[in-house]
């Protein structure tokens, strides 16, 4: 190649300047696309908003309207042991299977039950006792009088015999 001549030069030099503008423009056009995205999702999440407040609203009215036209409920009547018995047969063999299961049931959680706090009970004296400052001076002395007591008791009972 030979050597360029200036207005070879200066055709490159436009070119180049041209790119430049173009990448500019489009750099711009992407920001600018970016921004409307931001715009339509910060839009959208808005409107979410206001229609997500306006539905709880239109539902908490109606619940409220709802419970102002009901009556007070009333407690159903506790049936008779007459009617109990009217409803359910005693030789009903698969009713009294289900009566026993449920019985069974009910019995071995209140046992757990029992049980647990039996437990949580036993952990609490536990540690209760782990905390008495064994080095007390109070505490010695109270020790000191409840056998004296005791062995005052001992004595006295065993003279009587």
């Amino acid at each position: 190649m030979g050597c360029n001549t200036s207005s070879e030069a200066k055709n490159e030099k436009n070119n180049q300047n041209e790119q430049k503008a173009q990448n500019n423009e489009n750099k711009a056009n992407n920001a600018t696309e970016e921004k409307n995205k931001e715009g339509v999702k910060s839009e959208e999440q808005a409107a979410t908003k206001i229609q997500a407040a306006f539905r709880g609203h239109r539902t908490r009215k109606s619940m409220s309207m709802k419970a102002a036209k009901q009556e007070p409920c009333k407690p159903e009547p506790v049936p008779t042991k007459a009617e109990l018995e009217a409803e359910f047969k005693s030789d009903d063999k698969e009713l009294c299977h289900a009566a026993t299961k449920i019985q069974a049931s009910f019995r071995g959680h209140q046992a757990r039950k029992e049980t647990q706090a039996q437990k949580e009970k036993e952990k609490q004296d536990k540690e209760d006792i782990e905390k008495i400052d064994l080095t007390d001076p109070d505490l010695n002395k109270a020790a000191t009088k409840i056998q004296a007591s005791f062995r005052g008791h001992k004595v006295r009972k065993d003279v009587t015999n």
